[in-house]
Formats: structure tokens, C-alpha cells, sequence
């Protein structure tokens, strides 16, 4: 019926574009994600070692999705959107969300404790939806009925934008590589391998990305390969030292080996490269941690940005 009235339409320029504009909205993310607007329908990848702050990447833009940009009176900034985050490492800390959300909250309210605190925090929740899988059968199903369960929620809390989150996209890579012997049943028998995974995964988030108004968010674990070095013009050898390819400064670039398949890649709309620096004088100023670098590479940025990680969330240097 939507696409019948939409044939038999009549609508102006004005019309067409705020209806375009509308349904396209962007989605303004908090630093350090902040250099690129989002809108639906992109898939964001952040790659990078571990530990390099991916999973507090995520939990970051998760608390500014869950805000609502003003209530009572309080403007908080948030998107008012829905997050499904999908735990593949089984790294979430409910703890860690709650802390960040509560340091929200709080800095907005401008004291340290109010009556509708506990209220805003329930409101934020109940748009955090969260599951964790343990192997690719049970990602498989998750996405297989995220569809019903992305109606069901629309209906629930009138809400029409969702962002996905996954943590990490490549868990699973060494556990299906090594069940390759293993078979569907079905009259096709395909065997299971990342790559038949990968086919799946991909087919089910285009799906969901082409009849629902969502963002996907997923951070992928690079493997440290060969280093280039600036100054040899590129020249390529093996790693001497991890921590001296966290040195920027000093010519050298990391080279990391993909191995997600390129049915995947082909997904992706932006991807963002995170690492930890080894900048001693960077980490005895900044006394809350260590200091990471972000940078974007698709689309390319031609510069990048510094931040650290403290009780309240993450904050550039």
C-alpha cells in the first residue's frame, strides 16, 4: 500500500526533498567520532590492536544514542535512538555504560544528585538493548530475527532509528576456520567457513540496512603485520618491537593483514584506524591513561585526532 500511494503521489520539490531529508537524517556521534557525519544506511568499522579503546569507542557513542537530546527542561544532547549491541568477545561492562551515563547525566544537570536521575537512567535502558553470542550460529540467529525484533521495539517506544553495535566483528575468525569440516544440512551442504559466515552476516545486515533507518557500528581486531618506514620511502620489514610501530613520530607507519573476506569490506562505508601511542612525554602529561590516536581512512582524512580515556568517558588531547 506505502508503495502504491507513493506511485500514485503528487508531491512538490519542497516536499520530496524534506521527506528525503528526513529519512536520511544524519547522526552526529561524540568525539572521537565526530569528524563525519552518519546516516543510515553506513557501516563503520573500527579496526585497530588490542588494547586500543575500541569497545570504549562504542560505549561511548552507545550513551550519547540512548540520551535524549532534552527532557524537563535539561538539554543533554543525546539522539534519542535505539542500540542493539551484539557482544562477540564478551567484553561489555554494564558497570563501565552505567559510569559513563551517570557522568552524562550528571554534567548536564550540573549536581551531583537530582530526583529524575534514576528516571532518565531507566529511560536511557530501556533504548540499550544487549546480547551476546558465543559462535556464529548464534550471531546467525540474532541477526535472523533482529528484523521482528526492530518492529516490535519501533511499536514499544516510537522510535524509528537504531544503531547497531558489534563487538568484534572478527571474534569468531580462528573458531570457523577450524569447523570447515562441518556441514549444513540442507540440500546445498555448504560447508561452514568465515567465508560461507561472512555471505550471511553480510546478506542479513543489508536487509535490515534496506528497510530499517539504522547505522552499524563494529569494531574489528587488527593483526599486527610488517612496518613501513617514511624515511626508506616505504621500505617494508618485520616488526622489531610492538611498541615502536605505536610511535608515529618517528617514520614509521603499521601495516596490518586483513583478513576479513571482501564480500565484507564491501560493506563498509567508513573505516577508522585506533592505536595506542608509545609517546611517553604524551602519556606523563595526560595522567589519566594512556593516549590514543584515531584516524580515519575511508573516506581518508589527512589528519588525525588524540584522546584518552577517563572515568567519564573519552576526551580529546
Amino acid at each position: 500500500m506505502e508503495v502504491r500511494r507513493w506511485i500514485e503521489g503528487d508531491e512538490t520539490a519542497k516536499e520530496m526533498l524534506e521527506r528525503v531529508f528526513t529519512q536520511r537524517s544524519s547522526l552526529a556521534l561524540p568525539p572521537p567520532l565526530h569528524r563525519i557525519p552518519l546516516r543510515s544506511g553506513d557501516v563503520v568499522e573500527i579496526a585497530g590492536p588490542s588494547p586500543s579503546a575500541k569497545t570504549q569507542i562504542l560505549l561511548q557513542a552507545a550513551v550519547s544514542c540512548v540520551l535524549p537530546k532534552e527532557w524537563k527542561g535539561t538539554y543533554y544532547g543525546g539522539l534519542g535512538q535505539t542500540v542493539l549491541y551484539i557482544d562477540l568477545d564478551s567484553k561489555f561492562d554494564v558497570h563501565r555504560l552505567l559510569q559513563m551515563l551517570k557522568h552524562r547525566i550528571v554534567g548536564a544537570n550540573g549536581h551531583s544528585s537530582s530526583g529524575c536521575d534514576e528516571e532518565i537512567i531507566n529511560m536511557c535502558m530501556k533504548r540499550f538493548f544487549y546480547t551476546c553470542c558465543y559462535d556464529s550460529f548464534e550471531l546467525l540467529a540474532t541477526l535472523k530475527t533482529l528484523h521482528y525484533r526492530l518492529q516490535r521495539e519501533n511499536l514499544a517506544l516510537e522510535n524509528h532509528g537504531h544503531v547497531i553495535m558489534m563487538d568484534s566483528i572478527g571474534a569468531f575468525h580462528w573458531m570457523d576456520r577450524a569447523c570447515t569440516s562441518f556441514v549444513l544440512e540442507g540440500y546445498n551442504r555448504k560447508s561452514i567457513s568465515f567465508q560461507n559466515v561472512m555471505v550471511i552476516v553480510v546478506g542479513e545486515l543489508r536487509k535490515l540496512l534496506s528497510v530499517h533507518s539504522m547505522v552499524v557500528i563494529c569494531t574489528k581486531t587488527a593483526n599486527l603485520g610488517n612496518y613501513v618506514d617514511d624515511r626508506n620511502f616505504g621500505k617494508r620489514s618485520a616488526p622489531d618491537n610492538p611498541d615502536s610501530l605505536r610511535d608515529i613520530g618517528n617514520g614509521r607507519r603499521p601495516v596490518f593483514r586483513e583478513y576479513m573476506p571482501s564480500i565484507w569490506q564491501s560493506l563498509v562505508t567508513h573505516r577508522i584506524f585506533v592505536q595506542a601511542l608509545g609517546d611517553q612525554v604524551a602519556v606523563r602529561k595526560h595522567r589519566d591513561g594512556m593516549v590514543y590516536s584515531l584516524e580515519w581512512s575511508l573516506p581518508c582524512l589527512s589528519f588525525s585526532d588524540k584522546f584518552v580515556v577517563t572515568d567519564a568517558g573519552i576526551a580529546l588531547v
